[in-house]
C-alpha cells in the first residue's frame, strides 16, 4: 500500500505543569505570614536562567519575570516583594527567588540588600542560576584542587544529601553529554566547599564531579549555601534547558527553591504508538532510494519490492517485550489490512489470528479501516503530490461521508473481532484530513463534522509539524505525536541505514542532498553510517537521546513508528532497549514512565492548557499559611499541586479528608478540584509526613584555598550561549514516511 513520507522538526517541549515535595529540612511558615506560590525570576537573558524558566512553564509553575536587560523594570525593594494582606498578615509575595548568580546587581546594590532580607525573614529560597566557585557562595576558588572548563562527557552524581532531599527521584548518575567533539557542550567551575566557613554558615554538596588531577577531591555542581538566614542554591556549570544533564535535575532545583510545595505537576511520560496494524508497510529500495508503492515517492514506473508485515513471531515477541519491561503498546489498527489478508474471512491469516488471540496485551486505537488519505483528493501524478483542483481552481476535498465511513467502519470492524477500543481516539492515516504543508494550508473542510458524528474527541496530528494541540471543529482536540527516525519502509537494519545515508549526506557521498540544501533545520553526516554497524553505532543512541529528552521534559506526546519496525529485524526494539535501559540507570523505582493511552494524554493537555490560561490572565491566587495551602482557581479550573507525603485535602468542616494527589517521585502529586460545598482547593500539610532534614556533609577540603587573581563573572562560551536543539539533538529530522 502506498505510504507518504513527511518532515519531521527538531525538539520542541511543550507547555505544561509540574510538581515537587517538599524538600527535606522545608523551613515551617508561620502561622502568623502568607506565602505566595508563585516563583520571582531576575532575568539576565542567558540560558541558565531560561532553562529556569522553560521548567516553570512546562509545569505550570506560576512566576513573575523580571528582564535586567528592560529600563523600565520594577525596582526591587521592600514594596515589591511583600506587604499586608486583607486579613493584617505579613505577605511574601513570592515563595522563591531565581536569580542570574548569586549577586547579579551593581557592587552596594540596595535591590540586592532588599532581596537578602526578604528571603531572610519570610524563609524564601534563592536559586543562582550559573555561578562560578568563589568564597561568596562558601566555596574555595576552583584551583588546588579545582577545575575551570567544559565538562563533556564527564560524570556527575548525586550526594546522599541531595538523593535524601530534592533529587530523591534520581538514582544518583547524572552524566554529562557530549554529542559533537567539536564543541564545547557546557563549562563548569569545579571546586571543594570551604573548609571553615562563616560563622553560621554551612555549605551542603547537593551533585558533584571528580576534579580532573584533583587527587579524588569531588568537585560542587549543585549545592546548598545557607548564611544569615538565607538560602541559595548554587550552580557552578552552564546548561540549557535541552540538555540531559539539566533535565535530570530541573524538577528537583523547583522542588529545591518552592521546598516542595507548589502549583504545578510533572511526570516522566512515554506511549509508543505502532501504526498500520494488520496492513502491509511498503519497502525502501536501495537502488533506487525511493519507495516503490507510496504514490509520494519519485519511483513511479519501478517495480515494487515484497511488502513488509509481522507475523505470529513479531506477536509473540512484542508480548514478551511488554512483559519484560511492564509496557504496553498502542496498536494503531485498520481492519481493512486483515480483510484484505483473509479475503473478508475466506482463507486464514495467521497474523489476525495471532493478533486476535491475544488482543488483551495490546492497547488498540481507530487508525481508520484502509488507511485512505481524508485531505484533499490527491494528485499523485506530481512529485511531490499536490492537491487536485477543479476548473475554476478549487480545491476538491474528500467528502465527510468517505471520512466518517473510514472511521466508523474500523469500530464496526473492532467490535465484530472483540478488540475493545475508546472510539473517541482516533489517528488518520497519515494525520491526514488535518493540514499538511506544503500542498494542504488547511483541515479539510468535511472534516471537523466528520468527527463530531463519530465521537471523535480526540485525533493524533504530527508534533513535528503541530507542537501544539488544537482544535478541530467544536468537538475535537489534537493529540501531537512524535516521529522516530525508525522509517516505515524499512523492516531490516540495511535498509534503515541506507535510507538513512540517502537523506542525511551530501550528494557527493551518494545522498540526496536534502542536508546540504537545508543547513538551518538539518546536518550532514560527516560520512555515510557504514550498513552492519551504523544503526547501534549511530542511530540507536541518538534517537533514544531524543526520546529521552522528550520523557525528562514532561511532555506526554506519544511517540510513533509502524508494524514494519516489528517485524524481520525489528529494529525498532533496539531504540527502546536502549531507552528503557537508559531510565533505569538514572531515575529511581518509585519515578517511572508513566504510560497513557491517547484519550488520557488529550485530556492532560487539555488540562493543562486550561489552567495555563487561567494563570496567565491572572485568575488564579495560592498561598500557604502555617500548615495551609489555599488555592483559589475559576470554576471548572483544575488545579495541579506537589505536595509532600501526608498532605490531604479536607472535606467540609474538615472531614472527608483525602490524599493530595497520588505518589509519584516519593512525594504527592496532581489534579485536584475543590470538595463538595467548597470554593477553593485547600490543602492540610502534614508535618509527620515532611521527611527529616538530611545530614548536612561535611566539607571534604583540608584547608582554605589562596584567592585565584581577579576572578570575573561567569564565564559561557559562545557555543553554549547559542546552543539550540541541533546541537544537543543530533541531525534534525528528515522525511520520515508514512504517517
Amino acid at each position: 500500500m502506498g505510504r507518504r513520507t513527511r518532515w519531521a522538526a527538531a525538539f520542541v517541549a511543550a507547555g505544561l505543569l509540574a510538581c515537587t515535595a517538599p524538600a527535606v529540612g522545608a523551613q515551617a511558615a508561620s502561622s502568623t505570614q502568607r506565602i505566595d506560590l508563585k516563583v520571582l525570576v531576575v532575568d539576565d537573558g542567558g540560558p541558565s536562567v531560561a532553562a529556569i524558566v522553560n521548567e516553570l512553564d512546562l509545569t505550570g509553575t506560576p512566576y513573575t519575570r523580571v528582564s535586567l536587560n528592560d529600563a523600565s523594570r520594577p525596582v526591587i525593594n521592600a514594596a515589591f516583594l511583600s506587604g499586608t494582606d486583607a486579613y493584617g498578615r505579613a505577605e511574601a509575595r513570592y515563595q522563591a527567588v531565581v536569580l542570574p548568580n548569586n549577586d547579579p546587581f551593581p557592587a552596594g546594590s540596595a535591590e540586592m540588600t532588599a532581596l537578602q532580607g526578604y528571603e531572610a525573614q519570610f524563609g524564601v529560597r534563592q536559586v543562582d542560576a550559573y555561578t562560578y566557585a568563589q568564597p561568596a557562595v562558601g566555596l574555595n576558588w576552583a584551583a588546588n584542587p579545582g577545575y575551570i572548563g567544559a565538562l563533556d562527557g564527564m560524570q556527575g552524581s548525586v550526594t546522599a544529601a541531595g538523593l535524601g532531599g530534592s533529587f530523591r527521584y534520581l538514582k544518583g548518575g547524572v552524566p554529562f553529554e557530549d554529542n559533537d567533539p567539536n564543541v564545547t557542550e557546557s563549562y563548569g567551575y569545579l571546586a571543594t566547599p570551604l573548609a571553615t566557613q562563616a560563622t553560621g554558615a554551612s555549605f551542603t554538596p547537593l551533585a558533584t564531579m571528580p576534579i580532573p588531577n584533583g587527587g579524588g577531591a569531588q568537585g560542587v555542581l549543585a549545592g546548598e549555601y545557607d548564611h544569615s538566614g538565607v538560602s541559595e542554591l548554587v550552580l557552578t556549570f552552564a546548561y540549557n534547558q535541552y540538555q540531559q544533564q539539566y533535565r535530570l535535575l530541573a524538577r528537583g532545583i523547583v522542588d529545591w527553591m518552592t521546598q516542595g510545595i507548589h502549583l504545578g505537576y510533572d511526570r516522566n511520560y512515554f506511549a509508543m504508538h505502532i501504526d498500520d496494524v494488520f496492513l502491509p508497510d511498503d519497502r525502501w529500495s536501495s537502488t533506487a532510494k525511493c519507495t516503490p508503492g507510496d504514490a509520494a515517492s519519485a519511483c513511479q514506473g519501478t517495480p515494487a519490492a515484497s511488502e513488509i508485515r509481522m507475523t505470529p513471531a513479531d506477536v509473540s515477541y512484542a508480548q514478551q517485550w511488554e512483559q519484560a519491561h511492564n509496557f504496553t503498546f498502542d496498536l494503531l489498527f485498520n481492519g481493512g489490512g486483515s480483510d484484505d489478508a483473509t479475503q473478508n474471512g475466506t482463507v486464514d491469516d495467521p497474523l489476525t489470528d495471532s493478533l486476535l488471540q491475544n488482543k488483551a496485551s495490546f492497547r488498540w486505537v481507530d487508525h481508520t479501516y484502509d488507511h485512505p488519505f481524508l485531505g484533499c483528493v490527491q494528485n499523485t501524478t506530481t512529485v511531490p503530490w499536490s492537491c487536485t483542483t477543479d476548473a475554476s481552481g478549487n480545491t476538491q476535498w474528500v467528502d465527510q461521508q468517505t471520512i466518517q465511513q473510514a472511521i466508523s467502519n474500523n469500530v464496526s470492524w473492532a467490535a465484530q473481532h472483540g478488540l475493545s477500543i475508546d472510539s473517541s481516539e482516533l489517528v488518520t492515516g497519515e494525520h491526514s484530513g488535518l493540514k499538511t504543508l506544503p500542498q494542504q494550508s488547511v483541515d479539510n473542510p468535511n472534516l471537523a463534522a466528520a468527527l463530531a458524528a463519530d465521537g471523535v474527541k480526540w485525533t493524533g496530528s504530527d508534533h513535528s509539524r503541530e507542537p501544539d494541540q488544537r482544535a478541530v471543529g467544536s468537538s475535537t482536540l489534537t493529540v501531537p505525536r512524535f516521529p522516530m527516525n525508525v522509517y516505515y519502509n524499512a523492516g531490516t537494519v540495511a535498509d534503515e541505514v541506507d535510507e538513512y545515508n540517502w537523506l542525511y549526506t551530501a550528494t557527493s557521498q551518494g545522498g540526496s542532498g536534502i542536508c546540504t540544501a537545508n543547513p538551518a533545520t538539518t546536518t550532514c553526516l560527516p560520512a555515510p553510517l557504514d550498513e552492519s554497524t551504523g544503526y547501534s553505532s549511530y542511530i540507536v543512541p541518538l534517537e533514544s537521546r531524543i526520546d529521552m529528552g522528550h520523557i525528562l521534559g514532561d511532555n506526554p506526546d506519544p511517540h510513533y513508528a509502524h508494524q514494519s519496525n516489528l517485524s524481520e529485524d525489528r529494529i525498532l526494539y533496539p531504540v527502546l532497549d536502549s531507552l528503557f535501559a537508559t531510565y533505569a540507570q538514572l531515575m529511581a523505582a518509585d519515578t517511572p514512565m508513566v504510560n497513557l493511552r491517547e484519550s488520557a494524554i488529550g485530556a492532560e493537555l487539555q488540562q493543562r492548557a486550561t489552567w495555563q490560561s487561567a494563570v496567565s490572565a491572572g485568575r488564579v491566587t495560592a498561598y500557604r499559611v502555617g500548615n495551609a495551602v489555599t488555592v483559589q482557581a475559576p470554576a471548572g479550573v483544575q488545579v495541579p499541586v506537589t505536595m509532600p507525603n501526608g498532605t490531604v485535602q479536607p472535606g467540609l468542616l474538615g472531614l472527608g479528608a483525602t490524599p493530595a494527589g497520588t505518589a509519584y517521585a516519593g512525594e504527592l502529586s496532581g489534579w485536584l478540584r475543590p470538595k463538595l460545598l467548597q470554593s477553593a482547593v485547600t490543602l492540610t500539610l502534614n508535618a509527620a509526613g515532611t521527611p527529616a532534614a538530611a545530614p548536612k556533609t561535611a566539607p571534604t577540603t583540608a584547608s582554605p584555598q589562596a584567592p585565584a587573581p581577579a576572578p570575573v563573572k561567569p564565564f559561557l562560551p559562545a557555543a553554549v550561549a547559542h546552543q539550540v536543539p541541533l546541537t544537543t539533538t543530533g541531525v534534525a529530522r528528515l522525511p520520515h514516511g508514512r504517517k
